[in-house]
């Protein structure tokens, strides 16, 4: 197996951050992170499915290790985000590949495959929603800032970018919270405590309506290529609900949805069961 590398390259004028095990001649496996983590979040994934795939894992654009360019040097919204990530996967080589998207490397990801369906291999979808009966209640003071974009609505939402918000989105749901360990919210409460990275998580959280009016979209591309699709979800997720992973059969029928009994960061306590189940997913498409 090769050994996982840490490098950064220039994409469209941003530093990009990213983790690498690369097995040339594999099929190709991009994972995408979410909010409010990094790729980190896959640093005991990698070494489990490098042995049989080629795996790369940036970080997005003002997260983790990536440049955070100024909000007046780049507009924070997932359509740039989702162009630079594409960008990225032209220059490191990743013409065709399988995405794993999780919380908002699922709209960048769909975004990419709805662009370039001829790219996607497989999608593996890790609590990264498309749906809307998959948006859980919680969502609803989010919701409040997409109809009124006021400066209470904004500042509301700064709850969610709290280090007690951090730490409960790695707690809630998990029935053993000491196999979670507490490297993984450390690190992003630093990220999110970096000055002026409030105002980006702010302007992506109100940016995140546009996934939302995307869905019909993202649905389509589903219906028309039909791509190999695995689901693997933890069902106690608190933002995305299990019905948003069933969901996904209704425009994939032979698409394959696994629940763990788990929260919104499944691989914090369920790493070595999700990585089996990709390996065999991925290794019957291939």
């Amino acid at each position: 197996m090769s050994p996982v590398r840490y490098k950064t390259v220039e994409v469209s004028g941003i530093r990009i951050f990213y983790r690498e095990a690369r097995n040339v001649g594999a099929p190709k496996l991009l994972l995408l992170h979410g909010f409010p983590t990094a790729s980190h979040m896959f640093r005991d994934l990698l070494p489990l499915v490098a042995e049989k795939f080629d795996v790369i894992a940036p970080d997005l654009p003002g997260f983790g290790q990536s440049e955070m360019p100024a909000r007046e040097k780049f507009l924070y919204t997932f359509e740039n985000i989702a162009r630079v990530i594409e960008r990225f996967t032209e220059i490191v080589g990743f013409d065709r590949f399988a995405p794993y998207l999780f919380d908002y490397g699922a709209p960048t990801g769909f975004r990419m495959a709805v662009r370039h369906p001829e790219r996607i291999t497989a999608i593996i979808s890790q609590n990264g929603n498309a749906y809307e009966e998959g948006l859980s209640d919680g969502w609803t003071p989010i919701r409040a800032y997409w109809e009124n974009a006021s400066q209470a609505n904004r500042n509301a939402l700064r709850a969610f970018l709290t280090a007690e918000t951090t730490a409960w989105q790695y707690a809630h749901g998990v029935p053993d919270l000491t196999i979670v360990s507490p490297d993984g919210r450390n690190l992003d409460n630093y990220y999110l405590a970096r000055p002026g990275a409030d105002e980006i998580q702010l302007d992506l959280l109100g940016d995140y309506k546009s996934n939302v009016a995307l869905y019909p979209s993202f649905q389509r591309y589903f219906r028309t290529h039909k791509p190999p699709f695995l689901a693997v979800w933890g069902k106690n997720d608190p933002f995305f609900l299990p019905s948003g992973a069933e969901a996904f059969k209704r425009d994939i029928p032979e698409a394959k949805v696994r629940f763990f009994d788990t929260g919104h960061f499944a691989l914090e306590t369920h790493c070595a069961e999700i990585a089996k189940v990709i390996n065999d997913f991925l290794g019957d498409q291939a």
